[in-house]
């Protein structure tokens, strides 16, 4: 990995939220990279739950003030910026009042899914493509963890396709296991074709419920990462369609040198 530049894109991430598969392995994953030489760039959400006092989250002038059209709107884009402790790691947070100020993650006080989730994932994507273009940082590899982050291998593919920051680019998706019940708004093909992205490229949100978000994510990636034991029977099978490079499960122990071996031998082979 020495000297592979590795941009993460998380919906979560520890020590800023939880621990659970997704934040941790958001986590491990760019801190192994790390430690093998490799240039890394983390981004997540800014979610209002996050303790930017003690966290000391900072925004970055430079970065900010940018809008994003989401769905005929303009949404403004700020950026902030934290270090995780010991690990001289630094985390670029997506930040929007609109979206992200909620004191919560993904769903209210009583379990529902916030009504704007699918918008708050258009606004993550084009959000980190466009601060990575003003960073003007071209990643070997564009690794992608959880839901939230669930849209950015279609975005690089369709409605970023002619930006030759990320011509050389390889995006690997890792697949959890079922995070949500339900389905994100009905309309959320509409907001995406309205980027001008083709309806047919993006089927299965017809009905835009976990699996096919991420059915949809694996499709415009070029490798998969199975990141959890019980993944839907139906999406493993998706994957297995889709005949690319996949990583089968292996336990946090082990993980270090199998990843390791997958990015060189598989992603950039």
């Amino acid at each position: 990995m020495n000297g592979k530049k590795i941009l993460f894109v998380s919906s979560e991430l520890v020590p800023y939220l939880p621990e659970n598969e997704v934040s941790l392995m958001s986590y491990e994953t760019p801190k192994m990279v790390n430690s093998k030489g490799g240039q890394i760039r983390i981004f997540m959400p800014r979610y209002g739950n996050i303790n930017e006092r003690r966290h000391q989250l900072h925004e970055v002038i430079r970065l900010s003030g940018m809008n994003l059209v989401i769905n005929d709107m303009d949404m403004p884009l700020i950026i902030k910026v934290a270090s995780i402790p010991k690990e001289r790691i630094q985390v670029y947070f997506i930040d929007n009042d609109e979206y992200f100020k909620r004191k919560a993650t993904f769903s209210d006080g009583e379990g529902a899914l916030f009504p704007d989730n699918d918008q708050r994932a258009i606004f993550f994507a084009k959000g980190v493509v466009e601060t990575v273009k003003k960073l003007n940082w071209n990643p070997d590899i564009i690794h992608v963890h959880g839901w939230m982050a669930s849209l950015l291998p279609l975005y690089l593919k369709k409605y970023y396709a002619d930006e030759p920051l990320f011509a050389e680019s390889k995006i690997v998706t890792s697949v959890y296991k079922k995070s949500f019940d339900g389905e994100l708004d009905k309309d959320m093909m509409k907001k995406i074709t309205f980027d001008g992205i083709p309806e047919d490229s993006i089927a299965p949100l017809a009905a835009p419920n976990y699996n096919n978000l991420l059915k949809v994510a694996v499709d415009f990636s070029d490798a998969v990462i199975l990141a959890a034991e019980d993944i839907p029977e139906d999406l493993k099978q998706h994957i297995a369609d889709l005949q690319k490079p996949v990583l089968p499960f292996v336990s946090l122990q082990e993980f270090e040198e199998a990843y390791a071996n997958f990015y060189n031998t598989e992603v950039l082979k």
